[in-house]
């Protein structure tokens, strides 16, 4: 067997690492594997999955490197700050974490070799990257991947981005092992993104976008359980019919699943059995963050945020249920018309918040690529995540033809589909967040994209007092709608002097 005859290297062999894997042999790549505990690299070959495929183990990187064909082309699956301890033991035995990885590899690499980051990577952890590694006379790609565990094995969505002259070279692998959509299922969810970090900063939107989906979701079941007190199998029938219509999507249908599972250690369902207190990874609050920077209103990932944040003081919120009550009150279904009219005010509150949700998403990927200098195409980014990923949907193919119809459209709430589903929505939508306020139900998700949206149409908001609040006690001025220019007015004279 030849040493340098591998198409493609891998480290890092957890689940999604060893999928991946998986899936580049079976479209026929031969692929040569590593991880730190190389016990676990002869756990996987030997396998019987990967003993059906041409793939290779390296005991360290320095073998990992001499088994590939030029341009060497390695790829990262560690989390980023790993440590990475005594990979190569004599020529370095302090690496430590991501960086010192990818240092580790520069020094084997040659001109021209590719570094492949396939982590949840903060995007700007690849813009530095990038422009270290092609300052050693290398390339590097930073992709999301996303799709989780079956998406890797059977076809993620993927989002590349780093080094431009990388793209030929990896094209090829990352397309083939792809997701595929469209009618002949030859589409794949993969295209180059920009340069530096923009692929990580795609994959980071994608993943705020699934956290506020997530929310949505969770915000629609509780008002139909507590609303309308629909039973499991009444939540399996409404979210089965939703999926066949302008909600389908993947979360909604693994939520209809999730409704019709039996406890296997009881009676009754799995769901109610589950603690109301969820964890987060972390990148949902970076775009949060980031849009903070931006100074960009992504509130409803935000809320999302929050609200698991909140999920998470279990126990002071039981201390607190013992101390507050919300109304004694139920709902009355009949201004909805009855039960199914209540279901479909459920129906389009989510969608209509959905639609918001989005709405910020890209605004928010619109104010970065000007911010970073990224040439990004908003439509082949619902192209990306239309097949493989979290929040693939049919919802996104109305995205991908808003943008095709216009590429410099700055808002999708502008484009004549979804404000005809919002204007339509909207009055359903506003009895649905009264609704919840009746019953004492919190629905931060749907309150805040009926806020956004509210705050967005208006052509007044208050900010006019707030202006002129900062220019009374910070001098910080303001400006005039009668006159051009900008103002500093001497408050503390020109006020009325309170009565005595």
């Amino acid at each position: 067997m030849s040493m340098t005859d591998c198409d493609i290297g891998l480290m890092g062999l957890a689940v999604m690492g060893q999928n991946l894997v998986l899936n580049m042999a079976e479209q026929g790549y031969k692929v040569c594997v590593y991880n730190r505990t190389t016990s676990k690299v002869d756990a996987f070959v030997n396998g019987d999955e990967a003993k059906q495929f041409d793939i290779v183990g390296a005991h360290s990187l320095s073998d990992l490197v001499a088994n590939l064909k030029r341009p060497r082309k390695v790829m990262l699956m560690i989390k980023s700050g790993d440590a990475v301890p005594t990979l190569d033991d004599e020529l370095y035995p302090q690496a430590a974490t991501a960086d010192a990885v990818i240092e580790q590899l520069a020094a084997l690499l040659d001109p021209g070799d590719i570094i492949i980051d396939g982590g949840n990577t903060h995007f700007r952890d690849t813009e530095r990257r990038t422009k270290w590694v092609e300052a050693q006379g290398l390339l590097y790609v930073g992709t999301g991947v996303s799709g989780g565990e079956e998406g890797a094995r059977f076809g993620p969505s993927m989002m590349p981005g780093g080094s431009p002259e990388a793209w030929p070279a990896v094209q090829p692998i990352f397309q083939a092992i792809a997701a595929k959509v469209g009618a002949a299922e030859d589409i794949p969810c993969c295209e180059w993104v920009g340069p530096r970090g923009a692929g990580h900063y795609v994959k980071m939107v994608h993943n705020g976008i699934e956290y506020g989906d997530m929310q949505l979701i969770c915000e629609a079941y509780v008002m139909l359980k507590q609303g309308a007190g629909l039973s499991n199998d009444e939540l399996y029938d409404v979210f089965d019919s939703w999926n066949h219509g302008e909600l389908q999507s993947y979360l909604i249908e693994i939520s209809r699943d999730i409704f019709s599972v039996k406890d296997p250690q009881g009676e009754g369902y799995l769901l109610d059995k589950i603690l109301d207190s969820a964890g987060a990874k972390g990148t949902g609050k970076w775009m949060s963050q980031l849009a903070l920077d931006l100074g960009v209103p992504s509130t409803l990932v935000t809320a999302a945020v929050y609200a698991r944040g909140l999920s998470g003081q279990k126990q002071q919120r039981l201390r607190a249920s013992q101390v507050f009550s919300g109304p004694d009150t139920t709902l009355d279904l009949n201004q909805f018309g009855g039960k199914a009219g209540f279901i479909e005010a459920v129906r389009q509150a989510l969608y209509a918040s959905k639609i918001c949700s989005y709405a910020q998403g890209f605004v928010q990927l619109q104010a970065a690529a000007k911010e970073h200098q990224w040439p990004l195409n908003y439509g082949d980014c619902a192209l990306l995540w239309r097949g493989g990923c979290i929040i693939r949907a049919q919802f996104l193919d109305r995205i991908k033809e808003a943008f095709d119809e216009d590429p410099q459209l700055e808002n999708l709430l502008l484009h004549p589909y979804f404000k005809d589903a919002v204007t339509g929505h909207q009055a359903s939508w506003r009895k649905i967040v009264i609704g919840a306020t009746e019953l004492g139900v919190a629905v931060p998700a749907f309150s805040s994209a009926l806020n956004y949206f509210d705050s967005y149409r208006t052509p007044y908001l208050p900010a006019n007092l707030l202006q002129a609040q900062r220019d009374y006690f910070g001098a910080h001025t303001y400006q005039r709608t009668d006159q051009e220019g900008t103002y500093h007015s001497d408050w503390l004279h020109l006020r009325k002097s309170p009565k005595t």
